[in-house]
């Protein structure tokens, strides 16, 4: 059964009958169709696409355009999960007009059920607006990759007794802000375990934690991260790596190159014979197309 914005909605009622909600970031079909067979309930076409993708050193570069192709890629490898798309950086901070342009684009277009903006107080004016356009929206608090600069790197927030942004108190108004203003669920990003205890808590609609303690109502992580496709990279505290994929793929891709300086790829068995061995088979709508065996 495909996951729905009120089927997400639902799960924070049923917080004690269910698993927590589980998300994981998405780029292409291939990534989107392995993801929604393991059985994810929601996947996010981030903005991270930036440094995962791209090789950036921050989501700031991103652009609507390259959120639209990729969430195109991954909504037509999705037949259960919730697409949610990111709205990258001044897509949707410089005026309601252009951020509902980018957001429907991304619906229209892209496919996606929902998309996702960060920031809290300063921003729930158009996330309102976004909302009664009946463009769900998925708010995110706490550390804001798109606030790099303010922030002064990718660190902690609400840890302190300090004021102002990414305070304590802040972001629990922030939070609060996004749910007044119609959001159908939030992510808290990199704060201690019991801030986003206190957020979950507070909230009547579902957190979804990235280093924010196991309370939330679920968890997101970076899929090439969670797979140990970024080796080398920095690993931050909350990561856990359930795979190695990244040693694997070296050392297929190495097995591949030897063999074939070693003449020993192709093989004969997989090689054609001198004749055709080329078939036409019939196809949809009375097509014709020709494979190979």
């Amino acid at each position: 059964m495909r996951v729905t914005v009120p089927t997400v909605q639902r799960w924070k009622v049923a917080r004690g009958e269910r698993a927590p909600i589980v998300m994981v970031t998405a780029y292409d079909y291939t990534f989107a169709k392995i993801a929604d067979n393991s059985g994810m309930d929601m996947l996010l076409v981030g903005d991270s696409l930036g440094m995962v993708i791209q090789g950036l050193s921050s989501t700031l570069p991103v652009t609507i355009d390259e959120i639209l192709y990729h969430t195109k890629c991954v909504s037509r490898g999705a037949s259960r999960a919730l697409v949610v798309a990111d709205m990258p950086f001044l897509s949707y901070q410089v005026s309601e007009e252009r951020a509902i342009e980018a957001a429907g684009r991304l619906i229209k277009e892209g496919g996606a059920a929902a998309v996702k903006v960060e920031g809290g107080e300063a921003i729930a004016h158009t996330v309102k607006r976004l909302v009664d356009l009946d463009i769900p929206v998925m708010g995110h608090i706490g550390m804001t990759p798109q606030s790099l600069h303010r922030m002064g790197g990718f660190k902690v927030q609400g840890a302190t007794d300090a004021v102002g942004a990414g305070s304590r108190e802040q972001i629990i108004r922030d939070a609060q802000a996004l749910e007044h203003a119609g959001a159908f669920c939030v992510v808290v990003e990199c704060v201690p375990q019991d801030l986003g205890a206190a957020i979950t808590k507070k909230l009547s609609i579902p957190t979804i934690g990235i280093g924010a303690g196991p309370e939330c109502d679920g968890q997101v992580l970076v899929s090439y991260d969670l797979l140990g496709l970024q080796s080398g990279e920095h690993r931050p505290k909350f990561l856990r790596q359930f795979a190695q994929l990244g040693e694997a793929a070296t050392k297929a891709l190495a097995e591949y190159g030897d063999e074939v300086r070693r003449g020993s790829f192709p093989s004969a068995s997989e090689c054609y014979g001198g004749t055709s061995q080329a078939r036409v088979e019939s196809a949809p709508r009375g097509k014709k197309t020709v494979s190979c065996s």
